[in-house]
């Protein structure tokens, strides 16, 4: 399928051809009609891509911040990796469309095939051919709404929660300042709740546009034109002012919010629904008592993932106006013609011609505010497929082509010893794209075979970057292709159990990132499986033990004789509000989804497995520390903690025994106390062992030879990382 993607660091913009997503429970798949071009946010995303990386700095600071800290605690290498992946990659576009339900998944019955649907979400209603939309992003379009005009919907539903927020009245009055989309649709709006309107923008025609929409009057932004609208607000409101102010306007200046005290009322309120600057001058707002309020996006439900993704409603009674509702209310406001959309829709571009729309709408050549793209009848087989074509792509207006097409198929090599070992991966996300396969790329050894993820871009980006020879978005091609030597399971936490079961089932050797497992029902039927197939092959991404600088350290350390005691101090920082870790109902706790490393390398260190656990909550939510156990009879212990300071190393390692001591400080020094000094050595870059862990797995599977940790320490050390929330939980020790 054809998909508009942007390289965010080079600013390329790019209609590529794309495997289809699979519809999955919860939601439908949906082949698009229309979708609409914000040309607000959209075309500030543009923009932002085609500024040098310096100018991307600037404009967000906020990542800036975060890349320092991750310099400070994994190095400038990895985090060079790290940040360059995401840099250079092809990101998608869009989050407005309407198209024709092609199918439903499990839980979202309430839609049928070949239904006409409004879908919404900068993750989901792409501008794409196809796309899944949960049912909480999707709403039935009402008979007789012409498909172009219910792809407004998601924009329609954020100017009308902005004018919820205003809590407007029948005979009131309010200024729109910023005529673009959302202030034209914020004008029809409020025009069709009996408000009096008034609009200010730079532009002329917008102006006129909101008048023939119902404003009375409107008028640039300059003195005279403020001054003149200002008499006319007065005449119409008794003196008063406007009751409502909506800031609809983007951009550095701090005009509207300036123009929106001068023209408010006396306890008025300010809305602000755009991007705008908003350095308050203090003496009008505090004079006027004016009050300030955000709206955000589409209404209540945007950024919940509970609402979003797993469709979990709120309840009317608590709130009434809910994204979902308020892009049912948009459609049926279009139904009941109680608002015009056809007049703000002044182009469509077919979607193979979009590079081109961008081109002319970011060069200011095209009049208007609503333009569409619009997609071609699909062909009968396209949902499913799963392989890559060429992708077109232009910077400005002109044209350049950008090959996605895959490498020529390698037949199977007759088995994994007489050539390189055929790779499949399941997910390619930040983690598999900057840690794991730049080495396997690099390997010999290896060959990138077939990559599935669930989202189409990143399967492009996978075979961009790595050149895997065939992509898709379903994870049962990777199982189900015999030309594979073995699969990497680089997914959600919730699903390692059963995909390594699948890829075991195959016949497969499986790499599977941790955890292996978020329960002990998922571990034993991995060892019911492994037993039933014959087939151990398996290994965990433990990396930490094959750092050359740990491994260094151990072998310095020697064998003291007796017993150890170790203490494993980890600076694991504080999460994003956002990120899918804090999913714990679903996802597994914080710690069971990193606590395998460290117990690990414990492991490793002693050679003897873990058997008691026992662990207390830390000072923070997540934080933890545990005491282990292990069968020679040594003992390590684990501090997981979050509120440390941010620039503080994430990992050390403290060991004790036989008169000696050993530290490792984040990868970077590692020191052995045996005299009157300690010897110390310090690495070039922080090196966590990914690259030696890969190389001895790719061998491994090329060779037939056994995998570089045994089966059953990867079991001990999955049951281990599970027992710690059990002991939690229990207040007890608990046994491995």
């Amino acid at each position: 399928m054809k998909q508009v993607a942007q390289n965010y660091k080079s600013g390329e913009l790019a209609v590529l051809d794309v495997p289809p997503p699979g519809c999955q429970p919860g939601g439908v798949l949906v082949r698009s009609l229309y979708s609409l071009i914000s040309t607000g946010t959209e075309l500030m995303k543009v923009g932002e891509a085609k500024l040098s990386l310096v100018g991307k700095a600037k404009a967000r600071p906020d990542q800036v911040k975060k890349v320092l800290d991750t310099v400070a605690q994994q190095g400038l290498r990895s985090t060079y990796q790290k940040v360059m992946n995401k840099l250079d990659s092809y990101t998608p576009l869009g989050y407005s469309l309407c198209g024709v339900v092609v199918e439903v998944g499990e839980g979202a019955e309430e839609f049928s095939v070949g239904q006409l649907v409004a879908a919404a979400g900068n993750e989901f209603a792409l501008h794409a051919e196809y796309n899944w939309v949960p049912v909480n992003l999707c709403v039935p379009v009402p008979d007789g709404v012409p498909a172009e005009q219910a792809a407004f919907s998601t924009v329609g539903a954020i100017a009308m929660q902005g004018v919820r927020q205003a809590e407007v009245q029948l005979g009131e009055t309010a200024v729109v300042i910023g005529l673009g989309l959302v202030g034209q649709l914020c004008v029809r709006l409020l025009v069709a709740a009996g408000v009096r309107v008034f609009g200010i923008d730079t532009v002329e025609d917008r102006c006129r546009m909101a008048e023939k929409a119902g404003a009375l009057a409107c008028s640039s932004p300059d003195e005279a034109g403020v001054a003149s609208l200002e008499r006319s607000l007065l005449a119409a409101s008794n003196g008063l002012g406007a009751d409502h102010i909506l800031l609809a306007a983007g951009g550095h200046s701090n005009g509207p919010v300036e123009t929106a005290a001068r023209l408010a009322r006396d306890r008025a309120r300010v809305v602000d629904i755009g991007k705008t600057r908003l350095d308050l001058p203090w003496n009008a707002y505090y004079d006027k008592e004016l009050d300030l309020r955000f709206s955000r996006s589409y209404g209540p439900g945007r950024y919940d993932d509970r609402y979003e993704l797993q469709g979990i409603d709120y309840p009317a009674a608590y709130v009434r106006w809910t994204e979902r509702r308020n892009l049912e209310c948009f459609v049926d406001l279009i139904a009941r013609e109680q608002i015009d959309i056809a007049s703000l829709i002044a182009g469509t571009f077919p979607i193979a011609e979009a590079t081109d729309a961008y081109a002319k709408l970011s060069s200011g050549s095209l009049p208007g505010v609503g333009f569409l793209f619009e997609y071609p009848e699909a062909a009968t087989d396209e949902v499913g497929t799963s392989t890559a074509g060429e992708a077109t792509s232009a910077t400005g207006s002109g044209a350049a082509a950008a090959s996605l097409s895959p490498t020529k198929r390698r037949e199977p090599a007759g088995g994994p010893a007489s050539g390189a070992a055929r790779l499949g991966f399941i997910g390619a996300g930040n983690y598999a794209s900057s840690m794991l396969l730049p080495h396997l790329q690099a390997n010999g050894n290896a060959a990138l075979a077939r990559v599935a993820t669930n989202k189409s871009l990143s399967a492009a980006n996978a075979q961009r970057k790595f050149g895997f020879e065939a992509i898709s978005t379903d994870a049962q091609e990777v199982l189900n292709d015999d030309s594979l030597d073995a699969i990497f399971v680089v997914t959600r936490h919730s699903s390692h159990a059963d995909l390594t079961c699948k890829a075991l089932e195959a016949g497969k050797a499986v790499f599977v990132e941790k955890p292996l497992a978020l329960t002990y029902d998922e571990v034993d039927r991995i060892v019911a499986t492994a037993e039933a197939t014959g087939n151990d092959r398996l290994m965990v991404g433990f990396n930490r033990r094959f750092a050359p600088l740990l491994t260094d350290l151990k072998a310095r350390f020697g064998d003291p004789g007796g017993n150890y005691s170790l203490r494993y101090l980890v600076n694991a920082g504080r999460l994003d509000p956002s990120s899918w870790y804090l999913d714990q109902g679903k996802e597994g706790s914080r710690f069971a989804g990193e606590g395998g490393h460290f117990i690990d390398t414990l492991s490793w260190w002693l050679d003897s497995l873990p058997t008691d656990v026992y662990a207390v909550p830390g000072p923070d939510h997540g934080d933890v520390v545990i005491t282990i156990k292990f069968a020679n009879g040594s003992v390590g212990t684990i501090s997981y903690v979050s509120g440390g300071n941010s620039r503080f190393p994430k990992e050390t390692i403290d060991i004790t025994g036989g008169g000696r001591n050993g530290r490792l400080d984040n990868f970077a020094s590692a020191s052995v106390w045996t005299g009157r000094k300690p010897a110390t050595k310090k690495a070039r870059g922080t090196d966590k062992g990914q690259r030696a862990e890969l190389e001895a797995f790719v061998q491994a599977v090329k060779n037939g030879t056994a995998m570089p940790i045994p089966f059953d320490s990867l079991i001990a050390t999955t049951r281990a990382t599970i027992a710690v929330d059990r002991s939690l939980a229990s207040g007890a020790a608990e046994k491995v």
